[in-house]
């Protein structure tokens, strides 16, 4: 142990004690670490005089120029030579400079030793098992705090508070407001700010905004957490609200905020609210950073326009590999396979090699397009050459192109040879396929894992429900929606939105409150019986009521794309490119695009 001599801290003339320049004390501390190892530790600690009072700062000072735990563990030993354990400024800077450096097994065993503890204490000693993604002695360490009746701050709250965001440990998360109802800190800036960003991530969100609204100051960061809360929660045209009020207020939105609303418009999949934010980020000349530019691209794939997503693609100065990743991705959402398997090769010029990511994008892309050969290609060499091993993701796509394609049995000897758990998406894809082959007994034994691991999705009964009544059986079909009925599940009600002079319409099946719906209804009657002149017979094998023949041909003429499509017909000039957006999935995928033109579909009717 180094221990302070007189001869290391004192003039030669002995009278007049002066300290040592930081500098040289590092020094020494660097150039005994060697000799120190052969001493044999006899040295006494500075003795004890009223004229020789070391001040306590200058340990401070010296404990915030040590550059390695060496040197702190020297320091430490230096303290404890002299007595200033019992200083509870200089030991909660020890603790500080222990955690800083990551030492949180010694910082823990320092914390543990401590014959007195404030306030500052407890706060690093929480900080610090957060930091280190220790949760669990997080969380052991605030219980002891609150036991001990120690007043917690602003500065262990937010800690604790964003561990339970990060564990979406809502529970948790909620005993925690309480302390900090009780300790008087809801007012508290920062606590106020950790509280909204852990229920906005919990996805408690009407919790999150009164607790934001009540706030008496929003800094950017509260905003930025609001906007993203909200398009997580599915309510991305609130987080675009938000995003106009934040200006308003004068705050100036950063590249994260970009971000996060770049993000609400690919969820919105409104193309006016997209070019409008792209504009606004050109303004504010932001530079098209690997981040942002990546959003930029999700953010038009999902608005209908692969074209524009290219675009930035092609003007991003530096990519990375989950930049080609989303522009592959983009291809496969609107069926276009083909080029997105054009992509790989010109990533690997690059230098960028795949991962995961990228093999998810193109297999997906390829059961988009229904590229067999190529997925198999490209599903057999990502581990033998890339060294990326398949899970459950990539066989869920294998799944899905497999079924499409109608080889249900490679599909079903695929998920008997997985090594990788099973989840809903692989279950949902295998389920879907069975549904397009009408395979009833496979769809049984995919509905039934299916349903041991969502018991409360409605989704699945209702696909359930859609073969049954495919084939006929409709007492099978019954039994479902009984289920359906004792478990207390709804089916999600269809949507279809449609963007006309930069306004949102929304529709419902036979949706009648739309203020043009009179014109709706008659331009759709007049459209109806145009195509039935020209040979259209509606195909109602999935109409889920066992009914006459026309009363579900009435029902599939009320759906709400319909009603969509042909408002856009009345209140869009002729040529002008109709976008309809559904929240239900069209038959597995809500994120794929179907381009018309001509009366023929982009995806050939494969999907």
């Amino acid at each position: 142990m180094l221990k302070l001599t007189k001869t290391t801290f004192l003039t030669a003339n002995h009278e007049r004690f002066r300290l040592l320049p930081l500098s040289q004390l590092a020094a020494t501390v660097d150039t005994q670490e060697t000799s120190l190892k052969s001493q044999t530790h006899t040295q006494k600690p500075l003795e004890s005089h009223p004229s020789l009072q070391i001040d306590p700062k200058y340990f401070v000072s010296v404990l915030l120029n040590c550059k390695n735990i060496f040197q702190i563990k020297q320091a430490h030993a230096q303290i404890v030579a002299n007595g200033l354990l019992t200083n509870l400024f200089v030991s909660n800077k020890l603790l500080y400079i222990y955690v800083q450096h990551k030492a949180i097994d010694e910082a823990h065993a320092f914390f543990g030793g401590m014959r007195e503890k404030d306030p500052v204490s407890w706060s690093v000693m929480v900080g610090g098992f957060a930091k280190d993604g220790d949760f669990v002695n997080c969380f052991r360490t605030f219980k002891e705090l609150t036991r001990c009746s120690v007043q917690p701050d602003n500065y262990t709250l937010p800690f604790v508070l964003r561990v339970c965001r990060d564990r979406m440990d809502l529970l948790m998360g909620s005993l925690v407001h309480g302390v900090v109802l009780k300790s008087g800190l809801s007012w508290d800036h920062f606590v106020c700010a950790a509280l909204v960003d852990m229920y906005a991530k919990c996805r408690v969100i009407d919790d999150a905004r009164k607790l934001f609204d009540d706030m008496h100051k929003k800094d950017l960061v509260t905003w930025t957490v609001m906007i993203d809360g909200y398009a997580e929660c599915g309510n991305p045209n609130e987080s675009l609200v938000l995003f106009d009020w934040m200006r308003e207020e004068g705050i100036v939105p950063d590249k994260i905020t970009m971000v996060t609303v770049v993000n609400a418009c690919s969820k919105l999949g409104a193309m006016h609210k997209a070019r409008f934010v792209h504009d606004y980020i050109c303004s504010m000349k932001f530079s098209l950073t690997v981040i942002l530019g990546t959003a930029m691209i999700d953010m038009y794939a999902k608005c209908g326009s692969v074209d524009f997503a290219r675009e930035i693609f092609d003007g991003m100065r530096e990519k990375n590999v989950i930049s080609w990743s989303v522009m592959i991705a983009a291809y496969g959402y609107h069926g276009q396979g083909k080029k997105a398997l054009d992509l790989f090769p010109m990533m690997l010029n690059c230098g960028i090699m795949p991962n995961r990511i990228t093999f998810v994008s193109l297999l997906y892309a390829c059961s988009h397009a229904g590229l067999v050969d190529e997925g198999f290609e490209l599903f057999n060499i990502m581990w033998d050459k890339y060294g990326v091993k398949p899970d459950v993701k990539h066989c869920t796509c294998m799944v899905d192109l497999l079924g499409r394609a109608g080889r249900l049995d490679e599909a079903l000897k695929l998920i008997e040879n997985m090594t990788v758990e099973k989840d809903e998406g692989l279950w949902s894809a295998f389920l879907a396929a069975c549904r397009i082959h009408k395979h009833v007994e496979l769809a049984e034994w995919a509905a039934k894992s299916l349903l041991e691991l969502q018991p409360q999705n409605p989704g699945h009964y209702v696909l359930l429900s859609n073969i049954y009544a495919n084939a006929g059986m409709w007492e099978d079909m019954a039994k479902v929606r009984n289920l359906m009925t004792k478990r207390n599940l709804k089916k999600i009600p269809g949507w279809t939105w449609i963007e006309v002079d930069n306004k949102i319409h929304q529709f419902s099946v036979g949706d009648k409150s739309h203020p043009l719906s009179k014109e709706i209804y008659g331009l759709l009657k007049s459209l109806i019986e145009k195509l039935e002149l020209a040979g259209y017979v509606p195909d109602t094998n999935f109409v889920l009521h066992d009914v006459d023949e026309e009363v579900k041909v009435g029902m599939l003429y009320t759906h709400s794309e319909k009603l969509a499509i042909t408002f856009g017909l009345i209140a869009t000039p002729e040529g002008t490119p109709i976008r309809i957006t559904k929240n239900l999935r069209v038959v597995r995928d809500s994120n794929r695009f179907h381009h018309f033109i001509e009366g023929a579909c982009s995806c050939g009717d494969y999907w």
